[in-house]
């Protein structure tokens, strides 16, 4: 039976399942944001594993110019001075279909818009106030337009504001007392590192990431620190403290324009009371960046409401909380363990970390429970 669906949110969870609705059913949907622009800044990379890159390519990412995106295979661990620990073979979880891909967030937000910006997207949508009405839901917005619909898929962020509307138990973002910086390199000169993989510097308190964007290897370097409170003026201060003691060779990346923003992660994983309202992406639960599955757990929530919805059983059982949740606790807790290991202080403990790394990532059994259990989708 066809469905009217409201998403709320035009990341990357809403735009997703709006190319899912729209290459794949008949059923009516828009989807509302509430600013008034997509956010399209070219310096914001992503990694993708081959759990979101098989169901991408069933709205023809595959078909995305292969210039702006990259395939690394391999992930080289190194500590804080640039000496390498060991590395993991990536490519071993690759098909000839699906590979673990990087790229700047701004590439993926313009091919998911494609084909809905006209029809199905409109901008400047604050929701002012939600009630049921015959089995659906009514939303009004602040601008004196509404809609009436079968369903209501919020896919609004971390701090969502559709929670606030249908919630009356809050699930409040927690700070995880870290931030993190980023910047885009045009060269590796301060690294000595493999421009073709995905380089991950561990350190007291901190790590640092990169990997290539496109092919031109630009790199997107995040780099992520411990802190009590954020304070973006004070953040060049942190990264002396922090960083540049450890490493001052890495001054001149610094030098770059940064930009930074605070961790923040959601404590609890909590149902729906709405039988008609469903949370995707960020709004379901937000990860560290530990595990490097952000985008992907948004795009893999974003299909399994796709899945429910085609077979009718989107609002029977509470099928989708029950699967979400299940994934989401898998990868809440890698992100955790990840954030752990990375950031021990005692050189002790580095010591022993960097030994069971180069023990683990040598024995196919532990890979393949590790990152085969999140990859696999």
């Amino acid at each position: 039976m066809k469905k009217k669906i409201a998403i709320i949110g035009a990341g990357i969870a809403g735009l997703t399942l709006a190319n899912l609705l729209k290459k794949n059913t008949d059923h009516e949907f828009m989807v509302y944001e509430r600013e008034e622009s997509l956010s399209l800044e070219e310096g914001y990379g992503i990694q993708l594993a081959t759990n979101s890159i098989k169901i991408l390519n069933q709205i023809n990412f595959n078909k995305i110019n292969n210039e702006k995106i990259f395939h690394p295979k391999t992930i080289d661990f190194y500590n804080i001075q640039n000496k390498k620990i060991c590395d993991l073979n990536l490519s071993k979880f690759n098909s000839h279909e699906a590979k673990y891909t990087t790229l700047q967030r701004s590439t993926l937000i313009e091919f998911l818009k494609e084909d809905i910006y006209t029809q199905h997207l409109r901008f400047g949508k604050k929701m002012k106030e939600v009630s049921e009405l015959k089995d659906k839901v009514l939303i009004k917005f602040d601008d004196n337009t509404n809609d009436l619909v079968d369903f209501v898929i919020a896919a609004d962020g971390i701090f969502s504001n559709t929670r606030s509307f249908f919630e009356t138990k809050k699930n409040e973002p927690r700070f995880k007392k870290a931030i993190a910086a980023r910047v885009i390199l045009k060269s590796k000169s301060e690294f000595d590192i493999n421009e073709d993989n995905i380089s991950l510097m561990l350190g007291s308190n901190s790590h640092i990431v990169l990997y290539p964007i496109n092919k031109k290897k630009e790199l997107n370097m995040v780099c992520i620190m411990r802190c009590k409170k954020y304070e973006p003026d004070n953040v060049k201060q942190l990264i002396q403290e922090i960083i540049l003691k450890q490493n001052s060779k890495f001054k001149n990346i610094f030098e770059n324009e940064i930009k930074t923003w605070p961790l923040y992660f959601t404590p609890k994983i909590i149902p729906s009371t709405n039988k008609k309202v469903f949370y995707i992406g960020d709004a379901f639960n937000g990860f560290l960046p530990t595990l490097a599955q952000g985008a992907g757990q948004s795009i893999e929530s974003a299909f399994e409401i796709f899945n429910l919805l085609t077979k009718g059983k989107l609002d029977k059982e509470n099928n989708y909380f029950e699967i979400r949740s299940k994934r989401a606790k898998i990868i809440r807790n890698r992100s955790n363990f990840n954030f752990f290991a990375f950031h021990l202080s005692s050189k002790i403990m580095q010591n022993i970390r960097n030994l069971f790394l180069k023990f683990l990532v040598k024995r196919e059994f532990f890979v393949k429970t590790y990152l085969g259990k999140v990859y696999k989708n």
